[in-house]
């Protein structure tokens, strides 16, 4: 196995990332008819019975197997088996497993979170750390801050399962998780592949990204099959640990803020719709049709025009964490909290139409109640 790696160090990088990501995608496109038939026959079948659901029709959703197969092979072909690469491979293989029951069986809250932890500590045992953070004190001489393994390890749990949800959390329209997916992946990639002493994870994202784009077909409108929660806390998994092992250990000043914003829409829809049920007296975790993606379709987009506006937002971010590599500390935050700023006006402003909208429908209804009252008094 060493020998194949000597082979593979001979050939250039950006050659292995592209062979990583075409078998990567290859595996998940050949593989996923063969995982839709599969998920008949376990009972992996996502049935529309609530108002959240946007398709009409029962569609299988284990697709996240296919692209884990795909992510898997390549990655063991490509990348070295170092100590931390095998503490991701197994972390995330209980992610899946998790996936796969909770597709077939509909498993409850408290344990999928708690397996969660578990599968987040798991790559932490093996180094996966957010071990430092730049310090934005302008009288330090320290341009770091340097975190003690009580307080490192349960803020890399803490990002690792956070990610994993809000990735999971914005898979409610075809094709939405895994292309927002994809762009963070294409972005990260170009951030890992800068990284020339930790090569590993630039083979690994491209993987990532691979897969996501093996997928896709399967997943546009209308779709043919699902990722289910198989899929998108895989991919919410590896991102999580991408940014951790690849951004947060890049020192420099620009590594702190890449992965709040490459990974920035399922952050602030997840932050935002917590916040929101908080401060409407309901539990943080309660399901409901207050995220991004219902609040544009309850506007009038389509699922088509829907996924297309968050896949800009999306993209627009990722192209200003690109952007941001060569500037100081202080217009990496401006730009943080303009960024979320912007995302909160922009809410405000689905909020106002989509009122305006709800008052014109009840005018309309109004109206044309008083029109049939005058015409049945004209008949009479």
């Amino acid at each position: 196995m060493n020998s194949w790696f000597t082979i593979l160090d001979t050939i250039p990088i950006y050659i292995r990332i592209i062979f990583s990501f075409l078998l990567s995608g290859a595996i998940c496109f050949f593989s996923t008819p063969l995982v839709k038939a599969f998920a008949y026959k376990v009972g992996a079948i996502d049935v529309p019975k609530d108002s959240r659901r946007m398709h009409k029709e029962p569609i299988p959703r284990l697709g996240g197997l296919a692209m884990f197969m795909g992510f898997l092979i390549s990655t063991l072909i490509f990348v070295p088996l170092e100590n931390e690469i095998r503490g991701i491979l197994f972390g995330v293989i209980i992610i899946v497993v998790l996936g796969i029951i909770d597709d077939a069986l509909a498993l409850g809250a408290k344990l999928k979170f708690v397996v969660q932890i578990f599968a987040a500590f798991v790559p932490v045992m093996f180094g996966v750390r957010i071990e430092s953070l730049p310090n934005f004190n302008p009288f330090s001489d320290n341009m770091y801050i340097n975190f003690p393994s009580w307080v490192s390890i349960p803020l890399t749990i803490f990002w690792i399962v956070g990610i994993t949800n809000a990735v999971n959390l914005i898979d409610g329209l075809d094709g939405l998780a895994a292309g927002v997916s994809s762009i963070a992946s294409f972005t990260l990639l170009i951030f890992t592949f800068l990284v020339p002493s930790y090569p590993a994870m630039a083979l690994m994202v491209a993987a990532l990204a691979g897969c996501c784009m093996g997928f896709l077909p399967y997943n546009f409108n209308p779709a043919k099959m699902f990722m289910g929660d198989t899929g998108a806390t895989f991919l919410g998994y590896i991102l999580a640990i991408v940014s951790v092992q690849g951004l947060f250990k890049w020192y420099t000043i620009i590594s702190f803020a890449v992965p709040f914003l490459v990974l920035g829409l399922p952050i602030f829809d997840t932050l935002y719709s917590m916040l929101r049920r908080i401060l409407s007296g309901r539990s943080p975790m309660s399901a409901d049709r207050g995220h991004l993606h219902h609040r544009l379709i309850d506007m009038g987009f389509s699922q088509k025009q829907t996924v297309a506006i968050l896949y800009s937002i999306s993209g627009l971010l990722g192209l200003s964490a690109i952007l941001l590599t060569n500037t100081g500390p202080y217009k990496v935050l401006f730009m943080i909290l303009l960024c979320i700023v912007v995302f909160f006006i922009g809410l405000k402003f689905i909020n106002i139409l989509k009122s305006r909208k709800n008052l014109k429908d009840v005018d309309t209804t109004q109206d044309t109640f008083e029109f049939e009252i005058i015409k049945d008094e004209d008949e009479e």
